[in-house]
């Protein structure tokens, strides 16, 4: 099966129904309504900031007012405009860890799962062995090793992130296999990777949607615990950055809570609204959960 017949494949399935899925849960249409809020802040990031966040617009510590809302940082920045700017950074970083991490997850699982032996002795090993190493420690060694850039943050969020959704994909595939019209797909000489693309992939492809729903959230929290550890990258606003640089010039035990409140409820909020899409996701695949 060639790349452009696996394009096709994936450009037919469903996506109307997932997001049906999703609109017709309170929980999706909540999690949508925010998650969308944030993308268009995203987006039209440079016509919503009132200010270049770049650019010290007053004296530093300013206090919220009418011209500053969240007021000035420790060098006159508008924190607003840094907020702002901070939600292109934050979603991006997630998204592409995410897709990723799917890229590299979905195969790996389609593979070991359906083939089973060696090759799944291989991969399954290499998901447990990753999996037992604390994810955090390692995730801050790669990046201070690989250089403080968006970059590499999401090149190190990559390599230890894959294995969740590898792992919920080949206990998926275990199963779909042994189904009868996979079975009958066999029988009549279908090629293996036709087998997996075209029958499975698909069965599998609303659980893909989920994983990649959570694995966004995971994303943009683990950006924002690298930033607030001092290894994000210091030439993009991100609300990590935020946060650390707050926590530098001792914004708490001053109480400048217009500086590193807004940034910490923006990532809570976004955090939400993905999980939130990511539950109603699981309640389409699983109508047990429906009740709970």
């Amino acid at each position: 099966m060639n790349t452009v017949n696996i394009l096709k494949v994936l450009m037919n399935l469903p996506k109307s129904e997932f997001l049906h899925a999703i609109i017709s849960n309170r929980k999706g249409r909540a999690g949508l309504i925010i998650v969308t809020f944030f993308i268009i802040i995203a987006i039209f990031a440079d016509q919503l900031s009132p200010y270049n966040p770049w650019v010290q617009v007053g004296p530093p510590f300013q206090p919220p007012s009418l011209q500053h809302p969240l007021g000035l940082n420790d060098v006159g920045y508008d924190i607003l405009s840094e907020l702002i700017h901070g939600t292109r950074v934050s979603l991006m970083v997630g998204f592409f860890a995410a897709l990723f991490q799917t890229l590299i997850g979905v195969p790996a699982g389609l593979f070991a799962g359906y083939y089973g032996g060696y090759l799944d002795e291989i991969i399954s090993g290499t998901i447990d062995t990753l999996l037992i190493i604390p994810s955090l420690p390692l995730l801050i060694i790669l990046v201070a090793y690989l250089g403080q850039n968006l970059f590499n943050i999401i090149l190190a969020l990559t390599i230890l992130g894959w294995m969740g959704t590898a792992r919920v994909i080949r206990s998926q595939t275990l199963t779909i296999k042994q189904r009868d019209y996979v079975e009958a797909s066999k029988a009549i000489g279908t090629s293996n990777i036709r087998i997996i693309f075209q029958a499975i992939l698909p069965a599998v492809m609303p659980i893909v949607m989920a994983q990649m729903i959570f694995e966004i959230t995971g994303a943009i929290l683990a950006e924002a615990g690298l930033s607030f550890l001092g290894l994000g990258d210091p030439t993009h606003k991100s609300w990590g950055m935020m946060l650390y640089y707050a926590q530098q010039r001792n914004a708490l035990l001053l109480g400048l809570w217009w500086w590193f409140l807004p940034p910490g409820l923006c990532i809570a909020l976004l955090g939400t609204g993905f999980v939130l899409i990511g539950l109603s996701i699981e309640e389409y695949v699983n109508p047990k959960l429906r009740s709970i």
